[in-house]
């Protein structure tokens, strides 16, 4: 028996639609901010990822799906999303025909290869939003509001929002010249991973899973002590907005985020989820105002956040949040014969055409074996189509709960169940 790869898993039953409610939830709640639908190739150039989600970092040192296409080019399937928006946005200029800002989001399928555990895996999904050419802190704050707000619609409690900031380009520069020089009395005592981020990006170990608790790391430098007064201003504004949108806030000073290409705010949102463990984050993000520019695309601002959509699910799971999805059918279709099977299966699409759940037996059951069929399924009416219907257009209609019987027009169906299913 052929099974799936390791790192993956299959959608269906209920979970497949607690996540068309999620995803129809999110859809929504982009119309509502404005934000514009983008979709980028599952897989692109690597250059693209190695340039711009950096080199440094573990998704590409470590977790990319590389390989080389018919044309000896190297491809990767993506493993995040930011960076092929960005590359959209460059190619298609749209700093020259859009409305500025660009405000987009992203829904689809990212890969890494990494140890799969609870809520994380090799093949997983990854919903996000992106802003360009806005250097305003407002920006920051808006799209902090996203995930806050998703997470409140879909009802999980304790959520909580860690900031920091690593500042502009010059302050971020100050700040990586301080990380090397208190590092490097203590490299030894660090991971073989650690010595090689020392020189090229040594805030990079203040992201590393192995000597996260090692005491090297609560005395290194923070980067509020670097700031220049325009970063100091940047992140002042946002606590401000932030505040205005009446979203509590925790300032985490060891908060860097795992990407090469942050500046400014950086940020995790989390939840209290009981039995989760110690780390509840959900989603995070910040400001990359040079990631277009590294991406060879006009210095143009940005900032933006990602959530994988595995991670919620099992957040959603632990917390036993109840979605309100819809549960049953509205009507059950039983030919009595072959011979009303047309006349039933005309029914069965005037009822869907016009929003009703609809199914239709196919496999000429018997009566009994029907009326299980439509219990299983949650039926709350049952249409039984014979000679006499087919031949009067008087439909035979079966309220399932109550056993009620009812006797319709054709033409009155509809109205029936807009007056008994609708309200």
């Amino acid at each position: 028996m052929i099974q799936k790869a390791k790192g993956t898993y299959d959608v269906f039953g209920d979970y497949g639609k607690r996540l068309l409610y999620i995803e129809e939830l999110i859809e929504g709640l982009m119309e509502k901010y404005n934000y514009e639908y983008f979709r980028t190739p599952i897989f692109e150039s690597s250059n693209l990822f190695h340039r711009g989600v950096g080199e440094t970092t573990d998704i590409v040192t470590k977790e990319t799906y590389d390989f080389k296409d018919r044309g000896n080019r190297d491809m990767t399937l993506r493993p995040e999303g930011t960076a092929g928006i960005v590359r959209s946005y460059i190619e298609n200029k749209m700093y020259g025909n859009h409305t500025v800002p660009v405000k987009a989001w992203y829904y689809g399928p990212m890969f890494r290869y990494e140890r799969p555990q609870s809520g994380r895996f090799r093949e997983f999904y990854q919903f996000g939003v992106e802003v360009f050419g806005c250097d305003d802190a407002q920006a920051d704050a808006e799209v902090i509001s996203i995930s806050v707000n998703l997470f409140k619609l879909l009802g999980l409690k304790g959520i909580k929002v860690n900031i920091n900031t690593l500042g502009d380009s010059e302050s971020r520069n100050l700040y990586r010249n301080a990380l090397i020089d208190y590092f490097k009395p203590h490299i030894d005592e660090l991971c073989e991973d650690c010595k090689e981020r020392f020189l090229k990006n040594p805030l990079r170990i203040l992201d590393c899973k192995v000597d996260k608790n090692n005491p090297i790391m609560k005395d290194a430098p923070k980067t509020v002590d670097y700031l220049n007064e325009t970063s100091k201003n940047h992140f002042e504004k946002v606590k401000s907005y932030l505040t205005a949108m009446g979203i509590e806030y925790k300032i985490d000073t060891n908060l860097v985020r795992g990407l090469d290409y942050y500046t400014h705010t950086v940020f995790e949102v989390e939840a209290s989820v009981e039995g989760f463990g110690s780390q509840n984050v959900l989603c995070g993000g910040g400001r990359y105002d040079n990631l277009v520019e590294t991406l060879d695309g006009p210095k143009t601002s940005g900032v933006g956040f990602a959530l994988g959509m595995e991670r919620l699910m099992t957040a959603l799971e632990y917390e036993k949040v109840e979605l309100p999805i819809i549960q049953g059918i509205d009507c059950y279709i039983i030919p009595m014969s072959k011979n009303q099977k047309e006349y039933s299966l005309n029914l069965a699409m005037d009822l869907r055409l016009n929003g009703f759940i609809t199914e239709i037996d196919y496999n000429n059951r018997n009566l009994k074996n029907n009326f299980k069929n439509a219990d299983r399924l949650n039926t709350k009416f049952i249409i039984i189509i014979g000679e006499e219907e087919v031949a009067t257009d008087i439909i035979t209609l079966k309220d399932n709960n109550s056993k009620e019987e009812y006797k319709l027009k054709k033409e009155e169906l509809i109205d029936f169940f807009d007056k008994s299913i609708i309200e």
